[in-house]
């Protein structure tokens, strides 16, 4: 039976009705929160530690270099900056008297030479003669007595000729003694580095560090081929740190920049500072400095040290996780779901993930906004 206008317009007001409601819940209902999210990903984690204040770029050798004796400076060899090799001349003090003095000893030594050698040249002429009258006594041309007395002479040259060979070596025992009296006013570099720092000028009056007063060094000597990084530890940290671990060294100087290390020293005490954190202060080589990049001692460095690594496990962002270790997973319905997991080895960065998670899982990662809660529909944020 064919329908009529009125149930036909029924039917439509109907529709027309059905599809506004639609409209209105479809324009009303609520919008997905835009949210952060990370995708599950597999990767290394690490487990590590850092310093708690800043370290210091140190020198495998420094020397603060000073005269043994006091003196005037008479000459400074080198400037700042300059790179010297091992025992070269750095500076020298006003020396003349003993130079002097050296010399007065070499010409000493070059007369006892010339006086041991006449009177050995005469104890040798002595012994020989005493040999001919010996001959001569045995022949009857010559007495007893005047055998006695040459050969009395024979060893009286011969004493004469040893004594000579004393008073050289005595000569080059006072040489010996006016060298070491010059070396005292001589600074030599006991190894090859640069030059830091030069206190003193030409013509002006050094002397040494009394008993219990110190002064600055007159030349700083670094080694800037060797450098390492001393830095302090928590003493929490202290029990879990190992010689021969791998470190990572950072520079406020090269924020961009990281240098692999490695523990070469634990000190073997803790360090008690008044208002701070007791520490434990370790020592860092690093394992290998570019050419073209220089790096100066006194530089403020930071260490992170590498306690445990695990390769191509199941990770998080370590911001994602919640107290209880529990998590917001983004559901195939884009709702959220709280998990708990299970975690495993964690740092700043990552957090590896044992149980309770899967590859290509969607987590939050970060709670500031408001209406986050179990069953609300979220949307990743776009960049």
């Amino acid at each position: 039976m064919p329908l009529t206008k009125k149930p036909l317009r029924a039917i439509g007001l109907i529709a027309l009705a059905g599809g506004l409601a639609a409209a209105a819940w479809y324009y009303t209902r609520p919008k997905p929160l835009e949210v952060d999210v990370a995708v599950i990903t597999t990767g290394s984690v690490e487990a590590t530690v850092v310093n708690t204040r800043a370290g210091t770029i140190k020198s495998c050798q420094r020397s603060n270099l000073a005269p043994i004796t006091g003196g005037q400076i008479a000459k400074i060899r080198v400037k700042e900056g300059d790179h010297v090799q091992q025992g070269q001349v750095l500076l020298e003090l006003w020396n003349q008297d003993l130079v002097a003095q050296r010399e007065l000893a070499q010409r000493q030594l070059a007369m006892a030479q010339e006086r041991r050698r006449e009177t050995c040249i005469l104890a040798e002429n002595a012994r020989r003669e005493s040999i001919r009258t010996q001959q001569l006594v045995a022949q009857g041309f010559v007495s007893s007595q005047r055998a006695d007395d040459v050969n009395a002479n024979a060893r009286s040259r011969q004493a004469s000729c040893e004594a000579a060979a004393s008073d050289i070596q005595r000569a080059e025992a006072q040489i010996r003694v006016s060298q070491a009296g010059i070396e005292r006013t001589i600074i030599t570099a006991p190894f090859s580095g640069v030059i830091g720092k030069i206190s003193g000028e030409l013509g002006e009056f050094t002397t040494p560090s009394p008993p219990g007063i110190p002064t600055p060094p007159t030349i700083d000597l670094i080694d800037d081929r060797c450098l390492y990084v001393t830095a302090p530890m928590d003493e929490v940290d202290a029990p879990k740190i190992r010689v021969g671990q791998e470190a990572r060294i950072t520079l406020d100087a090269m924020p961009n920049k990281i240098f692999p290390g490695t523990i070469r020293r634990i000190a073997p005490y803790v360090t008690e500072i008044e208002k701070q954190a007791r520490t434990v202060d370790i020592e860092v080589d690093f394992q290998h400095i570019p050419a073209d990049i220089p790096l100066l001692v006194g530089y403020s460095a930071d260490v992170e040290v590498i306690l445990e690594r695990r390769d191509e496990v199941l990770r998080i962002p370590t911001q994602a996780i919640r107290q209880e270790n529990k998590v917001w997973l983004v559901d195939a319905q884009n709702r959220l779901v709280e998990q708990p997991v299970e975690a495993g080895l964690s740092n700043w960065s990552f957090t590896e993930i044992r149980s309770g998670l899967k590859a290509g899982d969607q987590v939050l990662i970060s709670f500031d906004r408001e209406g986050i809660g179990t069953g609300v529909a979220v949307q990743r944020k776009q960049p």
